[in-house]
């Protein structure tokens, strides 16, 4: 005789149908408590029960199961709190599509609380991207940061500045910083630091609950030189200083360190935390751009990573 009691099996029975409409014929859990005619928490229940009673057997084959394992070892290697992995596009190792798909859907993880959130973004191709995927939203709980200023030094908006452009997708209140993102001197640099709502926005940047960088690279096609920050003859003068990349302006060497360069003291931008303790969320893929990314992990100047296979891959081999 079964074990099991005929309303048990009844209720497997039940759960098995549940699982077969939600993992085969892809209906939502709506759909499933309306053709089962129970409860749209009944149907969850059901299908919980299929998957711990065993009933539904799962393989993962598929390129993102060597994603996941590629974000597992980088995880591990750099101590990293988050790390997502997409798969790369073999015709453009450096295309941002898939990485700005998964960036705003990890962006969204946030604006989805219920919880008052501060959230503090740079600026790049790469965010302004995973902006562009987001969807409108009605976010007026939480804050929304910029790390650094808003302005070229002859006073235009920067091409890539994204805060102003999420806060009216997502209807949150937002904190454009309203400076040259580069101090002609030193002595510009602390007058304008000193401005009262400058000074409030450097504070939000300090109790951020996430923070969301690209990573610029030098060299060839680098961004602080493409975007106008730099001319050719600063930043060959910075590679030969041995610099890596940048982040949000700031210039770092090969270990992840400030390199001790002029540029350095002139930045505007809010200082970057080695080896915060909440999640610094560094968005960036491509050959390019792997030497400034590596670089990045080392120093702890990102705790978050999201990245394509293939650069994943390079950053992997980098490890000793």
């Amino acid at each position: 005789m079964d074990s099991k009691s005929n309303s048990e099996l009844a209720r497997l029975e039940d759960a098995a149908r549940a699982a077969w409409l939600y993992y085969v014929a892809k209906n939502t859990q709506d759909e499933i408590a309306q053709k089962l005619e129970v409860s749209r928490q009944s149907a969850q229940r059901l299908v919980a029960l299929a998957v711990s009673e065993g009933l539904i057997k799962v393989r993962l084959d598929h390129p993102i199961a060597k994603c996941m394992e590629l974000a597992e070892q980088l995880k591990q290697a750099f101590n990293l709190l988050e790390c997502e992995i997409v798969p790369s596009d073999p015709s453009d190792i450096s295309s941002v599509h898939g990485l700005a798909q998964t960036s705003a859907a990890v962006l969204e993880r946030y604006l989805k609380s219920d919880t008052p959130k501060t959230l503090a973004f740079g600026t790049g191709r790469a965010l302004k991207a995973c902006i562009d995927e987001l969807p409108s939203m009605q976010c007026p709980q939480h804050k929304i940061v910029s790390l650094l200023g808003n302005m070229m030094s002859d006073g235009s908006a920067s091409a890539f500045d994204i805060v102003v452009s999420m806060a009216n997708r997502v209807q949150a209140k937002h904190y454009p910083m309203p400076l040259p993102v580069i101090a002609s001197s030193v002595a510009e640099k602390n007058i304008l630091h000193e401005l009262a709502p400058v000074k409030s926005i450097l504070a939000l940047v300090e109790q951020a609950d996430a923070t969301f960088v690209g990573i610029g690279q030098m060299g060839e096609q680098s961004p602080l030189m493409l975007d106008g920050f730099i001319d050719q003859h600063k930043l060959n003068e910075l590679v030969n200083d041995k610099a890596a990349g940048e982040i949000t302006s700031w210039v770092y060497d090969h270990q992840g360190q400030l390199l001790a360069h002029p540029i350095n003291q002139l930045v505007m931008s809010a200082p970057l935390t080695p080896n915060a303790s909440k999640p610094v969320y560094g968005i960036a893929a491509g050959k390019s751009k792997v030497n400034a990314i590596f670089a990045a992990l080392q120093g702890g100047l990102i705790n978050s990573l999201i990245t394509n296979e293939y650069t994943a891959e390079q950053i992997l081999a980098k490890v000793k």
